[in-house]
């Protein structure tokens, strides 16, 4: 048995309350924490903005990509595409993707989850099929049979939890229907456009294991199934169909946006809603060390009000370790509390271990990014 070292204490001039009423001469407020956003925490008061570095030198740096600008990422294959991030818990793609799939995927090593960030696809799977749009989230449980008809140019963002499975998070007081009712959780179904392409011509599979490729023949196309029956399934839900929590005299760390979770990591999902309107409470999320765990943000659409200069399909990296926390006009905006509601939605990965860039990142990467932070003169 073990358990945290605590004894809350407090020295000097402190808020009250964590992300509410700070002191004027102290408006920084920066959040210390372990186990994510559910360990012990400590929330310092500064009189200088915690980002506000001058120069910086070495690896652990805040991190921007521009995946707008890759390039070879459409192969006919999902399983050839380049991971950006990974570690042994996930992997991090995109695929670009605009004809039919000409074989079958299947994924040994994991659970896929798809987000949908640009165009339409009819999907046909081992439970059925079905349509896909823009802002869907799928979840492939692991080693089934799948494969897309894209209805136009598709860019898909793609999470395997490697060795694990995706469950749903634990909703606590607030309840299971919540963020989202699982009565809006969509299966394929064995309808009409499926039974369409019941075949009996000669169909390969592509099956992932431990990174390599088998390719399966068969005589006839195994998408063949004339009825099911159970609980597990692939499942679809859009960011439409998110009810974000919300407090208008607090503001929610990121782990009350969890859409899915899994072995050693979480998926938030950030939604347009309302701004905080109590007029003490904090309008722009807290600078904070998140000390045990990398963050990914996927930026999918609207305009990303913690942010500077941030274009949707832009990824940013920031490895734990260091604080990180609004950029300064949108702090100052929220102090100035100018916007009532936001607009943005992101994907959100956090990883309890470390994440490795891949190369085709790395060569899409902004090296300013880091000095973002920085007040103009």
């Amino acid at each position: 048995m073990r358990k945290w070292i605590s004894f809350p204490q407090k020295q000097g001039t402190a808020s009250r309350q964590a992300h509410a009423d700070f002191p004027e001469e102290a408006i920084y407020e920066r959040e210390a924490g372990r186990s994510g956003f559910f360990g012990p925490a400590t929330h310092f008061h500064h009189q200088h903005a915690p980002t506000g570095w001058s120069d910086w030198q070495g690896p652990l740096r805040p991190r921007l990509f521009d995946f707008n600008q890759l390039k070879d990422i459409n192969p006919e294959s999902p399983w050839a595409v380049p991971s950006l991030l990974h570690n042994a818990n996930c992997k991090f793609r995109l695929w670009d993707i605009s004809e039919p799939m000409k074989k079958l995927a299947r994924n040994a090593d994991g659970d896929e989850l798809l987000f949908i960030h640009d165009g339409s696809a009819e999907l046909f799977c081992d439970y059925g099929h079905m349509s896909l749009r823009d802002g869907d989230y799928v979840v492939i449980p692991r080693s089934t049979n799948w494969r897309l008809v894209p209805n136009e140019q598709m860019r898909i963002l793609m999470i395997e939890a490697t060795n694990s499975a995706y469950q749903l998070p634990d909703k606590g007081l607030v309840g299971n229907h919540a963020i989202f009712d699982p009565a809006v959780l969509d299966v394929p179904e064995i309808n009409d456009a499926f039974k369409a392409q019941y075949s009996e011509d000669e169909w390969q599979v592509e099956v992932k294991k431990h990174g390599e490729i088998s390719l399966v023949t068969f005589p006839y196309n195994p998408l063949d199934a004339v009825g099911w029956h159970g609980d597990l399934a692939p499942v679809r839900v859009n960011w439409r169909d998110i009810r974000p929590l919300m407090s208008h005299r607090y503001h929610l760390p990121p782990s009350a946006h969890t859409t899915f979770v899994a072995d050693g990591f979480v998926v938030c999902t950030f939604v347009p809603r309302p701004i905080e309107s109590d007029p003490g409470a904090l309008k722009v999320p807290f600078y904070h060390n998140n000390d045990d765990y990398d963050e990914v943000l996927f930026y999918h659409a609207g305009d990303f009000f913690s942010r500077d200069n941030i274009d949707r399909g832009m990824v940013t990296f920031h490895p734990a370790g260091f604080t990180h926390g609004p950029h300064p006009k949108a702090f100052q905006a929220g102090r100035e509390h100018k916007k009532k509601f936001t607009d943005e939605v992101a994907v959100m990965l956090d990883t309890r271990h470390s994440l490795s860039v891949g190369s085709a990142a790395d060569g899409v990467e902004d090296p300013e990014y880091v000095n973002s932070w920085q007040e103009k003169k």
